[in-house]
């Protein structure tokens, strides 16, 4: 299916959306849709017959557990109620904890890349087609970007890619910008992936800013697409006429202008590298396939999950590194989770940042040292407000009223929990209503 250009759909920029000239389709995160709530702006375009494709960010379809049933059925309702002819994933790890290995689940609030071994491909082969069989649509998955290696890697990101979709039949969503990422941050290059991957299994190409700092590339989505991301999607136009090619853009929006420039810069290079491609085909990847459909053994799932525990819980926790990674990498990945958090807590709790002011993050960065999440981010922003109140905070009094009012407002009767912090926090609600 031939898609064209699109851009990702978001409500900062609805109005300039419906108003840029060769919008062929846009790209919604999934989780940010209700069914049975479409947005005017988005139900709009969809009358235009804009295509509408919806993008997932919390399946985990990389992380050891099998992929969550609810979680599943929810993807499948908004493409249903979307009318979108595919949906899309992310190869990557977002929880770890849980049964596998007995300890409690934790979430990384971002995307974390899975290690490129058999294992982890195992896992990977399973639960996307545990997907692929819930959904109405085809499914895509995305290469994601890192900021870390994981070490004892036993494939190139290509090979695991090839070898995916030949067990599979998934379809691949590309990012560029992850490619580019990837090789500053990691030293793979590009064109190399590029060249082992099964180019007609492309469903979509991702184009998308970022910004380097001390030697680290950060996948920003909040900053203008850099020539060195084109220069990626030139080399893979020059291999393939990709279906579709969307720009993204999730902070900092700028003027209409300025998206419209920067779509212009990309129908440029996909025009010039399609004009001479190769015809899309399937290059077999190196390496025998295991058996398709053959169940993965638990104890591949339960080393799987060790590892990614162990992990996660370094860099949410305070947990030591594990051996082999790069201790300094990991130090930005936790800095930079933290500060995805707290600013995707600002968003469900705008209140909170408005009544903190400049404390906000410098407080949710003391609160989310060692203090995982666990329930997703409307329950992270109650527990920031436990926290503070707990600890007599913020000083302001009016403050410190209005905070309580606020989580007062939002925190319903719960079971009486085990942990002690919970039993505090518990206490300290019964006192605030007077029981």
């Amino acid at each position: 299916m031939r898609l064209g250009t699109g851009i990702g759909w978001r409500p900062e920029i609805a109005e300039d959306i419906a108003r840029l000239p060769g919008i062929d389709w846009v790209e919604v995160v999934a989780e940010n849709i209700c069914p049975d709530h479409v947005p005017d702006a988005l139900r709009r375009l969809r009358e235009r017959g804009t295509t509408v494709v919806p993008h997932g960010v919390s399946l985990g379809l990389g992380g050891a557990e099998r992929p969550d049933p609810d979680r599943l059925r929810a993807l499948a309702e908004r493409a249903e109620a979307l009318g979108s002819p595919l949906v899309t994933e992310h190869i990557a790890f977002v929880r770890a904890g849980g049964p596998l290995t007995a300890t409690p689940a934790i979430e990384a609030g971002h995307l974390l890349p899975v290690p490129r071994t058999r294992d982890a491909l195992d896992v990977l082969c399973e639960n996307v087609r545990i997907a692929q069989d819930a959904l109405p649509v085809p499914l895509a998955v995305e290469n994601i970007a890192a900021l870390f290696s994981w070490p004892g890697e036993e494939m190139t990101e290509g090979q695991f890619l090839a070898e995916l979709v030949e067990r599979t039949g998934v379809r691949l969503l590309i990012d560029v910008a992850n490619l580019h990422t990837n090789h500053v941050n990691r030293g793979e290059d590009p064109a190399k992936a590029l060249d082992a991957l099964p180019t007609s299994a492309i469903a979509y190409v991702h184009v998308a800013g970022g910004v380097e700092k001390d030697g680290v590339w950060h996948d920003s989505h909040a900053h203008p697409v850099t020539q060195p991301v084109l220069d990626v999607l030139a080399e893979l136009c020059a291999r393939t006429a990709p279906p579709g090619v969307l720009l993204e853009r999730d902070e900092y929006f700028p003027a209409a202008g300025e998206l419209a420039a920067e779509l212009d810069a990309i129908r440029a290079v996909t025009a010039a590298g399609t004009a001479e491609a190769a015809p899309a085909g399937a290059r077999a990847p190196a390496g025998a396939p295991a058996v398709p459909g053959a169940p993965v053994p638990r104890a591949v799932r339960e080393r799987l999950a060790l590892a990614q525990t162990a992990l996660l819980s370094a860099l949410v926790a305070g947990t030591p590194v594990p051996e082999g990674f790069d201790r300094r990498r990991l130090r930005v990945q936790s800095t930079a989770l933290t500060a995805k958090r707290a600013s995707v807590v600002a968003k469900v709790a705008p209140e909170l940042p408005e009544i903190l002011g400049s404390g906000y993050r410098p407080a949710f960065a003391r609160y989310a040292d060692c203090r995982p999440m666990t329930g997703g981010y409307r329950r992270d922003a109650l527990s920031f407000a436990e926290y503070l109140l707990v600890d007599g905070r913020p000083d302001d009094p009016a403050a410190r009223r209005r905070l309580t009012l606020w989580w007062r407002e939002r925190s319903g009767p719960a079971p009486l929990a085990a942990h002690p912090a919970a039993r505090l926090a518990r206490r300290f609600r019964l006192a605030l209503s007077g029981r």
